[in-house]
């Protein structure tokens, strides 16, 4: 069955270059050029394009800047690897006619475009990928389908025993620490000139309640901890901080914001009680992965892959 079904392919491929009047290049360029195939479809160049689009997207709900670049430029070696396997899952899951609910490829939606100032800048940010909202919601629906299905066979099959959390505590006690703690008053402005004068006078000790009669702002209570992922314009920004110190305004989108630190909490030591939540889901979602490189591994060995050189 192997064997016709490559042939099948090959075919197909065969009657492409047969009867394309130009030459084989450009005749792959006009049609999108084929990078790898997998079973009875095909993977272009602009998939490949598109994805890295979608997970740039997908990762900056979580990450901004430099720290953004730095986790799509070390994805991008692996990427098709990954678009590969993520075609045989998808595969599967068609197969097995798993059904995702629009509503919630909607709400993953409605998240990322909370980032983004407007549905003006949301659209022109998906336009600068080469995407249109069709796109990302195909996009989104696969992946919530390819997530379904690891969850039914993979994932649901994992289990965590109670000696293999106490036993990683015990070789990793050293390691396992709460983090420095930062409590931070936030202030938020909307006008520049007004966030300067407030910071100015809250450094010369006018206390927040005296400010607040004068000056329209809102205030808010912050903490945080070392090895957070934060925006970079607060992480650098309130870690340099010492106890009662102001910051410069910071503008974050389109308000003004003024930190003062008022506490930090020392690392230290966390208890099993503490540190079992957090273990388990290291252990789970380690020994999960494994699991599902094996899985990924059996199924590549019955299916029909093929990169091809450029």
């Amino acid at each position: 069955m192997q064997r016709i079904t490559n042939l099948i392919i090959c075919s197909v491929f065969i009657f492409l270059f047969a009867f394309c009047p130009l030459s084989a290049k450009r005749c792959l360029y006009a049609q999108d050029q084929i990078i790898a195939i997998v079973n009875h479809e095909v993977i272009t160049e602009k998939d490949l394009t598109d994805f890295m689009h979608f997970m740039r997207l997908q990762y900056s709900t979580q990450l901004q800047g430099k720290a953004l670049e730095e986790k799509v430029n070390s994805m991008k070696r692996d990427l098709l690897q990954r678009l590969i396997e993520d075609r045989l899952i998808f595969q599967q899951a068609k197969q097995d006619k798993i059904v995702i609910e629009p509503f919630r490829v909607k709400t993953r939606i409605d998240e990322i475009k909370k980032r983004y100032g407007s549905e003006v800048d949301f659209q022109q940010d998906l336009a600068k990928q080469g995407l249109v909202r069709a796109d990302l919601e195909n996009k989104i629906s696969e992946q919530m389908l390819m997530h379904a299905f690891v969850q039914q066979k993979v994932r649901s099959k994992v289990m965590i025993r109670p000696d293999e959390v106490t036993s990683f505590y015990s070789e990793n006690k050293a390691q396992l620490v709460k983090p420095e703690e930062r409590f931070l008053t936030l202030i938020i402005l909307q006008d520049e000139g007004i966030a300067k004068t407030v910071s100015y006078q809250l450094r010369l000790g006018t206390k927040i309640e005296e400010l607040a009669v004068k000056f329209p702002f809102t205030t808010d209570k912050l903490s945080v901890s070392a090895g957070q992922q934060l925006r970079p314009e607060i992480d650098d920004t309130v870690f340099k901080l010492g106890i009662g110190e102001v910051s410069n305004p910071v503008k974050i989108d389109t308000q003004y914001f003024i930190f003062k630190l008022d506490e930090i909490t020392d690392s230290q030591p966390l208890t099993l009680v503490q540190a079992q939540d957090k273990i388990q889901a290291y252990l789970f979602e380690k020994k999960m992965q494994e699991e599902l490189n094996k899985w990924l591994d059996e199924l590549k060995k019955q299916s029909y892959i093929k990169i091809l050189e450029n």
